[in-house]
């Protein structure tokens, strides 16, 4: 079985705060006909008493996790997986020797089938090597020819100038990023179509937009020259393109680093109906950051699996580039072995100097470098603009989307934190901060 979650880990599924109230006051043995959980399966399933004639079937997979529950509700997780976990949670959930029922077996089952045909969502191992080394030349011509596109409407836009740029709407940038997507280019796409807020993201707008273009037509001429790169400046040009390597190649091929990893911050986004979480991590013996990326249809859940304060013993493999930040997670170890759960405590905050300079460095090395995990030990300030401050002297400003981040001026009380998130060109983005107690506070 799972290790068992504490009622926070529960309540942080809740899509809501009434969804997080309702939970709690199912999470109660009366409102439950039947409960169950199997460690073998790694599941908790259970029926509950509801408005309907028949009860409510709630199953949960905790190797994911992922839910399922026959209620009509559309969002997820539903009240009744909340309470269900909550149960469990608190040991109210009795061990069943006969595994689940048969209409939460059969879900189970049908999970693991699909994941064993195609782990983690990835496309097969093509059948015919001949075909498949085909398909290879083909799309390096149909993204040649795409590139070769962009570079001339990039020459266009700079030729008739920005001004017009404010005027025009998403369609502007949305016909460039779908000939890209037709080039089978889907990374060139995605930053095509983010440069449409550009122009409305205040003063300045204008030079961050020529910034963008000019970071795609040197994104351009590098994939023209790759032979002439060095291989993993090589590997960061084609990835930003959007030539994607599996995960099952990238853990079977690389050198595992196995540290005590904390869990730093997280981050989860949205995009086209798909939801991406950015979790970050940092060894405490190497020093070294790493990023995990987990994506999920909408309504599906995103791996839960590392909590944010959290240390584990794991082994990671890092995919290649310039600079290797993106990793995957080949095993994790009982972290009792070593004689109990680690203790995680903060980590050590750096200065800002010294985060501006290790992103600097690393600009230098992939100059399309889009955020930097910023670890340090600050003064949060809300005037004249929301920024954090350090002892040096120091500052950073905060990202516009961060707004006034209330959590991180509430919990500092006008006194230095140690704060982790992501540094970008618009600004820090908090994401987590540790009380006078050690606590780790997602913000």
């Amino acid at each position: 079985m799972a290790e068992r979650w504490d009622r926070e880990r529960v309540l942080a599924l809740a899509p809501d705060a009434p969804s997080q109230r309702t939970a709690q006051s199912l999470a109660s043995g009366r409102a439950w006909a039947a409960t169950g959980a199997a460690a073998e399966a790694d599941a908790v399933w259970g029926e509950c008493r509801g408005s309907a004639s028949a009860p409510y079937r709630a199953v949960v997979d905790l190797s994911g996790p992922a839910y399922r529950c026959s209620c009509p509700s559309r969002k997820f997780p539903c009240k009744h997986v909340l309470a269900l976990l909550l149960l469990w949670s608190e040991g109210s959930v009795p061990d069943d020797a006969a595994g689940p029922p048969q209409w939460a077996g059969s879900w189970l089952m049908a999970r693991a089938s699909r994941a064993s045909r195609t782990p983690s969502g990835e496309p097969a191992e093509p059948k015919d090597p001949r075909a498949a080394a085909r398909r290879a030349e083909q799309r390096e011509a149909r993204v040649a020819s795409g590139l070769a596109e962009l570079d001339r409407w990039l020459c266009d836009q700079v030729r008739q100038g920005l001004a017009a740029s404010q005027q025009a709407g998403y369609a502007h940038w949305d016909d460039i990023a779908a000939r890209m997507v037709d080039a089978q280019a889907p990374g060139l796409a995605e930053r095509l179509r983010a440069l449409a807020s550009v122009p409305h993201s205040g003063a300045g707008w204008d030079g961050r937009l020529l910034e963008e273009y000019a970071l795609l037509h040197l994104l351009a001429v590098a994939y023209r020259r790759q032979a002439e790169l060095p291989a993993p400046l090589r590997d960061t040009v084609r990835s930003r393109i959007g030539f994607s390597l599996r995960q099952a190649d990238v853990l079977a091929g690389g050198q595992p680093i196995r540290d005590h990893w904390q869990v730093l911050a997280r981050r989860d986004l949205e995009q086209d109906r798909i939801r991406t979480r950015r979790t970050w991590l940092r060894g405490r013996k190497t020093g070294r950051d790493a990023l995990l990326l987990s994506f999920a249809a909408a309504g599906q859940a995103l791996d839960d699996s590392l909590a944010v304060g959290a240390v584990t013993d794991a082994d990671l493999v890092f995919y290649p580039g310039a600079v290797p930040l993106r990793a995957a997670v080949l095993a994790r170890h009982d972290d009792s072995a070593d004689g109990g759960p680690l203790d995680a405590g903060p980590p050590d905050g750096g200065t800002i100097a010294g985060l501006l300079g290790g992103y600097a460095a690393a600009l230098a090395t992939d100059p399309w470098l889009d955020s930097w995990l910023a670890v340090v030990e600050v003064i949060p300030a809300r005037a004249p603009v929301p920024a954090v401050c350090d002892v040096d002297g120091g500052s950073l400003p905060l990202h516009p989307g961060a707004g006034h981040c209330w959590p991180l001026f509430a919990l500092s009380g006008g006194g230095p934190v140690t704060l982790a998130g992501e540094w970008t060109p618009r600004g820090l983005w908090p994401l987590t901060a540790w009380d006078e107690t050690g606590r780790a506070v997602p913000l």
